[in-house]
């Protein structure tokens, strides 16, 4: 008596099937890994600019407290030292910050907290209404050198150091921001010069 044939199906194209499924399964796990990498990516990158603007913005800030101080000891010095603060409130703007609002986030110091004991009136301080709220100082007028030349030379330095490093720091971010730490950094040292010229 014949054994009767096998009713089974053939394998062949439910196997193809299966594996175009399981070929397709992988595919669509790399891509939304690739996507999920991308987007992180994508955060990370915004992290660091927006961590490097705020950087910028409090820095500036810090240099517009020093100008405060010197200031405050030193009125008849706004001629030559108005404009360049007025100038150092704009970036502060520039980079997203507000002037008066922007002490340094690692120094918690009395000297980084407290007021300028006598701000600059307007007077002294040729800028618009809206921005001549002082900075919180880092420096605070007793830490100004009594001599004017001496005064100056400090602004000085610490307009060169900002700008050398920015000019340094625009190299790890993206364009808008480092475009506008180049152009920051060239006004620092613009104000260096001129403050150095001042000073003899």
């Amino acid at each position: 008596m014949p054994l009767p044939l096998s009713s089974r199906t053939p394998s062949g194209p439910r196997r193809r099937s299966l594996l175009a499924s399981a070929a397709g399964a992988a595919l669509l796990v790399g891509c939304s890994s690739a996507a999920e990498e991308s987007e992180e990516s994508a955060r990370r990158s915004l992290s660091v600019t927006e961590r490097a603007r705020a950087r910028a913005a409090r820095e500036s800030g810090d240099l517009v407290a020093r100008y405060d101080a010197v200031l405050a000891v030193h009125p008849t010095l706004a001629g030559l030292l108005g404009p360049l603060r007025a100038e150092a409130v704009q970036h502060v703007e520039a980079f997203g910050g507000t002037p008066g609002t922007t002490p340094s986030a690692t120094d918690s110091s009395p000297s980084a907290t407290s007021s300028v004991t006598d701000p600059p009136t307007s007077a002294t301080s040729p800028t618009s209404s809206a921005s001549t709220a002082p900075a919180v100082p880092s420096v605070l007028p007793s830490a100004v050198p009594i001599l004017d030349t001496d005064a100056i030379a400090g602004l000085a330095a610490a307009e060169r150091a900002l700008a050398d490093r920015r000019a340094t720091e625009l190299l790890d971010v993206p364009g808008e921001l480092a475009r506008l730490l180049a152009s920051v950094a060239a006004a620092g040292a613009a104000h260096a010069y001129l403050l150095t010229e001042g000073a003899r």
